[in-house]
């Protein structure tokens, strides 16, 4: 049976890393690095948060494909940490096998 997908879930697209770079975005506007302790607090997962909205209004400002949209607006209401959001993230992407595709964040 054929699906309507086109190319292949082993092939780079375009768009790979692009979720990197939102998560990039949006805590380069609320990371102190040069302040140790804000370090120290980011390394354990205590650090700076950012809203979900803020994630999603930064990935449609990134005009994402589809595939990627749907992976933002996939986030539960919240703040997340940078870790916890880069966990939430990779786990629909893995979800949906795309991570050869897209690429995972970090």
């Amino acid at each position: 049976m054929a699906r309507g997908a086109a190319g292949s879930n082993r092939e780079r697209s375009p768009h790979y890393g692009a979720l990197q770079d939102v998560v990039d975005s949006v805590f380069a506007s609320v990371a102190d690095e040069s302040d140790p302790a804000a370090a120290a607090l980011a390394a354990v997962g205590m650090g700076p948060k950012v809203r979900r909205l803020d994630v999603v209004l930064a990935a449609e400002a990134a005009d994402l494909p589809d595939d990627l949209r749907e992976i933002v607006e996939l986030l539960p209401p919240g703040s997340y940490t940078r870790q916890r959001l880069c966990l939430q993230i990779n786990s629909a992407i893995v979800g949906h096998a795309w991570g050869q595709v897209y690429g995972t964040v970090s």
